[in-house]
């Protein structure tokens, strides 16, 4: 039995376990996912003061959930799901402020689900498939509380008439009900004269977006508005790239930060609204180093916006191919970082999110880097996002010619297999530089596919940058 962070130490090193401790500039990351470890979580754990992610998950933890864990200021990711632990959600995680991502789902937890503090944030993703747990977050009364219902519907109360008076109230009133209905009906009837006549040119902003405080789960939901003003109103001039899913621009945010802002392009269907935002919050638990981190969203009527953390280095084909002549190209031990880093990046989409993400469009444009040339995986999960009105079994094709899977572009259905050949060819461009499609390798009779012109005889260890 583990009864302290030192046995706990030991026991994982004597059992030669994957375990990965990162100390950053003082930072603490513990990640001892998927080892099959048992016993309880040790509750020395909350001395470690400078702790910023804490993954457990899919192990055979038992027992319950440390209160010292609540003394973690510092902590950002907690994920003890996929378990089995037991009894209360500490209620001292709530004063946990720095918390960005918990996830406690598939335990054996019970007791009423904290809904203050940092747990505010938190929607029923955090805890689901925890039948004893309740409360409002789950749907569950707590014994004793009363059942959650809907307000009763307004009643409006009685007219009062004298004898006679009837006919002249009745009128009154009929006359009130339609001044109001054409009150209200004048702004409505206008709007669709104007949409009619202008369908797209200006953007719409519903009114729950004034507030720059809504979030979704832990997603911080932006106004139409606030990301206008940060990309100069979406200008040519702060576009960072083009791809299948739509124009990313660069943009600088009130608090000076700078952002990449993902505007999608797609198909508007009746109801989808609900969609995105479950899929955006589906993406936004899969944080890893090797993923690009969503930091939040927009959404519209008319629009659909992502906002990520902006990458000061790029991608990794830019830096391949669109590098000024003064920049060094990038040496191997970077490119063998980059190959890893990204290849981390897809085993925890596949094996660690749940339900595991699939690319789709795993290419060099979609690998960008960190100012320490940290490979981050970015667009993974957009395929989904853009696809909510297909079945899951067979989607839309989506990907750059090029990068795409023959029986995936044969057959429509993508598995893991799907990304693992875009990885490949990924590759290829990280060593050659060269482009996976590119019609002016025609000029020399070689082949347009990166693949068919490595394969061509020599080729491939003649053309290294």
């Amino acid at each position: 039995m583990m009864k302290g962070i030192h046995i706990f130490q030991m026991m994982v090193s004597e059992s030669s376990l994957f375990i990965q401790v990162c100390l950053t500039f003082a930072a603490v990351f513990i990640q001892l996912y998927s080892n099959n470890i048992s016993g309880p979580i040790p509750s020395d754990l909350g001395n470690l003061t400078s702790l910023v992610s804490l993954d457990l998950y899919l192990n055979s933890f038992t027992g319950p959930i440390p209160e010292p864990l609540g003394k973690l200021s510092k902590l950002r990711f907690l994920r003890l799901n996929n378990n089995s632990l037991t009894g209360p959600i500490p209620k001292s995680l709530i004063n946990i402020s720095s918390l960005q991502v918990l996830d406690l789902s598939n335990n054996h937890l019970s007791g009423e689900v904290p809904d203050t503090g940092s747990f505010s944030l938190f929607t029923p993703i955090s805890f689901a498939n925890n039948p004893e747990l309740c409360g409002p977050v789950t749907g569950r009364p707590c014994p004793g509380s009363p059942p959650f219902s809907p307000p009763p519907p307004f009643v409006p109360p009685t007219p009062i008439s004298s004898p006679g008076g009837v006919g002249a109230t009745g009128a009154i009133a009929g006359g009130v009900a339609a001044g109001a209905a054409l009150l209200f009906a004048a702004p409505a009837i206008a709007f669709a004269w104007w949409r009619r006549r202008k369908p797209q040119e200006f953007f719409f902003d519903v009114p729950a977006e004034e507030d720059p405080e809504v979030h979704l789960g832990q997603l911080k939901r932006f106004s139409l508005r606030e990301l206008q003003v940060a990309t100069d109103s979406f200008s040519n001039k702060n576009i960072l790239g083009r791809g299948g899913f739509g124009k990313v621009y660069k943009g600088r945010l009130a608090d000076g930060s700078l952002v990449a802002v993902k505007r999608l392009k797609e198909e508007r269907t009746p109801g989808g609204e609900l969609q995105f935002q479950t899929e955006v919050e589906m993406i936004s638990m899969a944080v890893h180093r090797n993923l690009l981190r969503l930091r939040g969203f927009c959404m519209t009527p008319t629009e659909r916006l992502l906002v990520y953390p902006y990458m000061a280095n790029g991608s990794v084909a830019s830096c391949l191919r669109e590098r000024p002549p003064s920049q060094p190209p990038l040496d191997w031990p970077t490119r063998k970082r980059i190959a890893l880093g990204s290849a981390r990046g897809l085993s925890y989409l596949h094996d660690h999110c749940d339900p595991k993400i699939i690319h789709r469009d795993v290419k060099a444009a979609n690998i960008l880097l960190d100012e320490e040339f940290e490979a981050v995986v970015g667009d993974f999960g957009l395929a989904k996002l853009m696809d909510y009105k297909d079945t899951h079994v067979t989607t839309a094709v989506r990907g750059t010619i090029g990068h795409i899977a023959p029986e995936y572009l044969s057959t429509g259905k993508s598995s893991e297999k799907t990304d693992v050949f875009g990885y490949g060819i990924m590759l290829l461009e990280l060593i050659t530089g060269q482009r996976a499609f590119d019609l002016a390798r025609l000029a020399n009779d070689d082949d347009v596919m990166l693949l068919d012109w490595v394969y061509a005889s020599d080729a491939f260890f003649s053309h290294f940058i």
